[in-house]
């Protein structure tokens, strides 16, 4: 082990001096790595952050995963023997109702380790009404101590306290600014849900409450702040005729990506109808994958043209340094020895112009988050920096494969000669 690392110091010091020797050609080839290294970090940091940014401001307002019952199908009979059945049927209309033994079945979902949190909500259409406004709203009936852990009301709390009860609520912003309400204000909510078949004038004096707004939140998504009304879960119940009920359990998990694979596997253990955020939100995905994609083609473009700018450098200073390299042959060195020596210049280019180029990329990104949109910040991890510059040095090395080579074929005879 000893003699092996001493005979990479020599190869490394002799490696060392022939860049010495050509300051120009390793300056410049070190600059070029290094814009490129700086070139790979600034575009991966930034597609990282406008991922991270789109992804947060999507599932900041919705579960990764969504429970609900399965879909209600028509029943038909079976054809009798030797018939043949032609059927044109209609597709039945969801009705609102209940998930049935919810209560065991959160139960279960609490104790399953791929589940971050749990939470059992009753929402379904209504209307709320404020003099001769009327606006229809969604009315999400919910454990807020629950609901929280889903969607973090409370970073989006703009004015008023983040409380439901029986006579509290919670609304969105461009809400309040149609009904010209604001914390305090009183409204009439109504969820239109009745047994008979009495008129809609009738309905809406039935299952309505009077309630205060005990704060505005504001989720970033204009649909959603103009129509979601959070209130206590009894409530919600009482309004929507399902005394006892939920109809929808939000959850979210560990990794986003695998909320799929996991929606699969919670839909198979509770025979509910699971959604994941990947298939409703198949757009971003595709945006996301081609963004990914796009960094990807970029950053390999320039780790080539990094690779054949250090390939081209050596392979002069093979033909430059022929003279020396038969010396050193004639005087013992191998050819391993030889090609070991130009593998780590080339290793040398990579790292010094790896290490310049983080510190350019920081610079990039420093302008960017101080002078910048604004509208998102980029982070850099210590992780991408150690990759980036692992992975230079690696270039560097293969690219310095061809040149290596052709060195350590050199007939020392005839280099000896070469002038």
């Amino acid at each position: 082990m000893t003699a092996f690392f001493g005979r990479f110091w020599i190869d490394a010091n002799i490696a060392i001096s022939f860049l010495r020797e050509g300051r120009i050609q390793s300056l410049m080839i070190t600059l070029g790595v290094a814009i490129g290294v700086a070139v790979i970090i600034f575009i991966t940091a930034l597609i990282q952050g406008l991922q991270t940014n789109l992804i947060d401001s999507t599932l900041g307002s919705q579960a990764h995963i969504r429970l609900v019952s399965p879909d209600e199908v028509n029943l038909i009979a079976p054809p009798v023997d030797d018939t043949l059945q032609l059927i044109q049927e209609d597709k039945r209309p969801q009705r609102l109702r209940s998930i049935n033994n919810w209560q065991q079945i959160t139960d279960t979902l609490d104790q399953l380790p791929l589940l971050t949190a749990v939470s059992p909500n009753v929402s379904g259409p209504g209307f709320v009404r404020r003099g001769e406004a009327l606006e229809s709203v969604i009315l999400v009936g919910t454990d807020l101590e629950r609901y929280q852990k889903i969607i973090p009301l409370s970073e989006y709390l703009i004015s008023g306290e983040l409380r439901v009860s029986a006579d509290n609520v919670l609304i969105g912003s461009e809400l309040a600014k149609n009904l010209g309400v604001e914390v305090g204000s009183k409204l009439r909510l109504d969820s239109g849900q009745d047994d008979d078949d009495s008129s809609f004038d009738n309905n809406f004096n039935n299952n309505s409450a009077v309630v205060n707004i005990a704060g505005i939140f504001e989720l970033g998504v204009r649909e959603l702040d103009a129509r979601y009304v959070y209130l206590d879960l009894k409530q919600a119940q009482s309004l929507l005729n399902l005394p006892g009920g939920i109809t929808v359990i939000d959850l979210t998990v560990e990794d986003i990506f695998e909320a799929e694979q996991i929606a699969a596997q919670v839909g198979r253990l509770t025979s509910l109808q699971a959604e994941s955020w990947i298939k409703t939100n198949a757009q971003l995905l595709s945006g996301l994958t081609a963004q990914s994609l796009s960094s990807n083609m970029i950053v390999g473009f320039v780790a080539i043209s990094v690779a054949f700018g250090i390939a081209s450098v050596l392979s002069v200073s093979v033909v430059q340094r022929t003279r020396e390299i038969g010396i050193l042959r004639a005087m013992g060195a191998t050819r391993q020895q030889i090609l070991r020596i130009f593998l780590i210049q080339g290793a040398v280019f990579g790292l010094l112009g790896s290490i310049v180029g983080s510190g350019v990329s920081y610079v990039f990104v420093w302008s960017f988050n101080t002078f910048g949109p604004n509208i998102f910040t980029i982070p850099i991890s210590i992780n991408l920096i150690l990759v980036t510059m692992s992975l230079a040095t690696l270039t560097g090395v293969i690219a310095a494969a061809i040149p290596a080579r052709r060195a350590a074929a050199l007939d020392p005879v005839v280099a000896i000669r070469y002038v």
